[in-house]
């Protein structure tokens, strides 16, 4: 299989030269164990869901680090809690900066052994699927809106073999991991909870209504999703919030992460099925803002991601915080765009006192909209060539 450069490789090589350990999230299969191992070739690897590897990273803990003080990969870190504290007394006698690697799927006890045992000592980086900019030119590019950014689903070629891989990573996700992470949430209900969620991707969240759909508790739905959240699998955006805070809404927007699973749970098989699909313009909004997310944690230190709407309905799809500056933009499927497609920019430019937006569409002209905004093209957005601020 041919290697892709991932976005966050020169990231992950920069946090290796700042922290002891680097912990890498994300989704399975998204290509953790690829990235590290293509990074660090000579690095020993140990995988968590080998027996062999358990036995041996658990048997004597502290032995095994100091049999191992340096340049160790450990796969599946999450499945060790103990691993954690013993990193921790490891790291304290020599700081010594790029000794472990550790990947991982998100869970509660992962993030809370983190925080307790590792912090200042350990930095965190985020792996997704693979994203537009990273196919770029390459003959998968043109699969990535449909089929979503997992390696392996991208290696097959066949549609019925794309859609049964689909099917499999939704089953093992339900099914193994999360009972692997001590999640024993029953598979059925959460798995007609994602398939609802396709239905107000791109939406205000409605927990209650949910709740009421699945005949459980508005709790239970809420720990639910945190348990998506958690997993990579759903983005919750939060609403902005200013000095105008009576006139915004305080809901969150949902979004299925992978356009490839929000298709498959929404019941479609063929790429031809998106044009039709009454959900085509939320998915692209997915789509291109998963791929500015990936794009503001690259190019900024602590980025943070909204959407901005009032009560009286005035929205933006998404503002990017860093600091003090913030970047609204709103995002169009299809080329042509007036002034009346903007309003809602503009009263979010006004409002918050921001003198720059973009508009970004499925078009491939980039020009001037007004003073203030771009109109700024997909295609420039997929080849990774946009400068944030």
């Amino acid at each position: 299989m041919l290697y892709v450069r991932r976005a966050q490789e020169d990231r992950f090589r920069y946090l290796l030269k700042t922290f002891p350990a680097v912990l890498l999230l994300g989704p399975r299969q998204c290509g953790k164990s690829t990235l590290a191992r293509k990074a660090l070739p000579d690095w020993s690897f140990f995988d968590l869901e080998r027996p062999a590897d358990m036995s041996q990273v658990e048997a004597d803990l502290e032995g095994f680090l100091e049999a191992h003080p340096k340049s160790i990969i450990i796969d599946e870190a999450q499945r060790s809690p103990e691993l954690f504290t013993a990193l921790r007394y490891a790291i304290d006698r020599s700081k010594k900066k790029g000794r472990f690697v550790l990947l991982g799927s998100a869970s509660p006890s992962l993030m809370r052994n983190v925080s307790e045992s590792l912090a200042g000592r350990v930095g965190l980086l985020e792996l997704t699927p693979f994203l537009a900019q990273e196919l770029a030119g390459g003959s998968r590019a043109k699969d990535r809106w449909f089929w979503g950014g997992f390696p392996p689903l991208l290696e097959l070629r066949d549609t019925r073999a794309r859609s049964e891989w689909l099917n499999a990573y939704v089953s093992t996700f339900l099914e193994r991991d999360l009972p692997a992470l001590g999640l024993g949430l029953p598979a059925r209900r959460l798995r007609t909870l994602w398939t609802m969620l396709t239905h107000v991707h791109g939406q205000l969240l409605n927990v209650s209504d949910l709740a009421r759909s699945l005949g459980v508790s508005s709790h239970t739905v809420s720990a639910d999703l945190d348990v998506f959240e958690g997993a990579f699998m759903i983005r919750r955006l939060q609403p902005y919030h200013a000095n105008v805070q009576k006139r915004l809404t305080k809901s969150a927007k949902l979004y299925v992460r992978d356009t490839g699973l929000l298709h498959f749970l929404a019941g479609l098989r063929e790429p031809g099925e998106l044009t039709t699909w009454h959900k085509r313009g939320s998915s692209f909004e997915g789509l291109v803002i998963e791929e500015l997310a990936a794009s503001a944690a690259q190019q900024l230190v602590r980025p943070e991601l909204f959407f901005w709407r009032t009560q009286a309905g005035a929205e933006v799809d998404l503002l990017i915080r860093d600091g003090r500056r913030v970047l609204p933009v709103e995002i169009k499927l299809g080329a042509a765009v007036d002034h009346h497609g903007i309003a809602g920019l503009r009263q979010c430019m006004k409002d918050l006192g921001l003198k720059r937006g973009w508009v970004i569409t499925s078009g491939t002209e980039r020009r001037k909209l007004a003073p203030g905004i771009d109109l700024v093209p997909w295609k420039e957005v997929a080849a990774g060539g946009v400068a944030l601020f």
